[in-house]
């Protein structure tokens, strides 16, 4: 089965390596960012989620249940401002620098990600996707341990993995960590980083600043029931596609000399295969693949350098988001059969090896 693994996986690469060896050419055309397609973007996303806002706002003088609603449907306009900011910290969005970098620290107020950090952490993670070096491995990703360093850990060790593992805490909990503590502190900090801890800072007292300001106009209480509310549901839908797009079972995890970018972009991200209206909510960020093979095109584009060019989908993993269900039972990574694995698959092999 391991061997049977390896070389499936080997000569599938092989194949993507050949076919797809002239990829920056196939993509060249769709990293060119069109300002006006930019323009209407924004339109048709802050327009909506402002609106959805001041509507919430109102409801809670009606119906709690109406609030709730209104918060469902706007988390996903949340999704797609991040989306933009995302972009703008890719410099795709549009075709300025300036005006990328403008527009993302706006995008900011609205997510309450830091711009300039997370765009630096988000980066590293596109550059490193899929390597298991400790360095890497956490950057921008959901924390993933192997089964030999789970197999060596401690009771307490095992037990702490668990916990991070168990759903309630992965896409609830850990989301809402992320945004008040991840966000807040520069836990990534490389040498070659200067002054990123400083921009962090300025950014999120810019935010602080403004939520004060909002708070004080309208009421803390409302306010931050509607900000708060809407945030932890961008968190939990933003927590719950990254883990789709990188935890499927067979995804692509090596250390660093074994690695390749190309390999790693193709197998090691998902295409998320949604309805219409999803892909348009959270910005065609299904079409992971493509993202991490070029990072330069903007989400506009996406759609149509997959449909253009039928060869960037012969490889990649389709996932619909009934199949993705069962990706919360993705625990491990095992090395020796190049998959993920849940945690009932590890002791049910481990039992196996232990009677060999």
């Amino acid at each position: 089965m391991i061997e049977s693994n390896k070389s499936k996986f080997s000569k599938i690469d092989q194949e993507i390596k050949e076919s797809l060896k002239n990829w920056k050419e196939i993509l060249a055309k769709y990293q060119q960012p069109d300002n006006k397609r930019a323009v209407g973007q924004i339109i048709s996303t802050f327009v909506p989620y402002v609106s959805l806002w001041v509507l919430m706002y109102f409801s809670l003088r009606w119906s709690i249940l109406l609030t709730i609603a209104l918060a469902i449907i706007n988390a996903f306009f949340l999704v797609r401002i991040f989306i933009i900011q995302h972009d703008c910290g890719h410099q795709s969005f549009f075709k300025s620098k300036k005006l990328n970098n403008t527009i993302g620290f706006i995008c900011s107020f609205f997510s309450t990600i830091p711009y300039k950090y997370w765009a630096k952490v988000h980066n590293h993670h596109h550059g490193h996707n899929g390597m298991l070096e400790e360095e890497h491995r956490d950057v921008g990703d959901i924390p993933t341990l192997t089964v030999n360093e789970y197999r060596a850990a401690k009771w307490y060790g095992k037990l702490a993995y668990r916990i991070w593992r168990f759903p309630v805490v992965t896409f609830i909990i850990a989301p809402i960590y992320y945004f008040i503590i991840s966000n807040r502190f520069p836990f990534f900090n490389f040498k070659t980083w200067k002054n990123i801890k400083w921009i962090q800072l300025r950014n999120n007292l810019a935010i602080a600043a403004v939520y004060t300001l909002l708070a004080v106009l309208i009421g803390w209480k409302k306010f931050l029931l509607i900000q708060f509310s809407l945030v932890v549901l961008f968190g939990i839908i933003a927590f719950w596609f990254f883990y789709v797009q990188h935890q499927h079972e067979f995804s692509y995890k090596h250390w660093k000399k074994n690695w390749s970018f190309l390999i790693s972009a193709i197998r090691g991200a998902t295409f998320y295969k949604l309805p219409k209206v999803f892909h348009w909510l959270t910005g065609n960020i299904g079409y992971h693949h493509v993202h991490h093979l070029n990072s330069l095109i903007p989400n506009y584009n996406l759609a149509r350098a997959v449909k253009e060019n039928e060869i960037l989908n012969k490889y990649v993993t389709k996932v619909t988001f009934l199949e993705s269900l069962k990706m919360m039972f993705h625990n491990l990574w095992d090395e020796e059969l190049e998959k993920m694995v849940s945690f009932s698959e590890y002791y049910r092999n481990e039992k196996m090896r232990m009677a060999a």
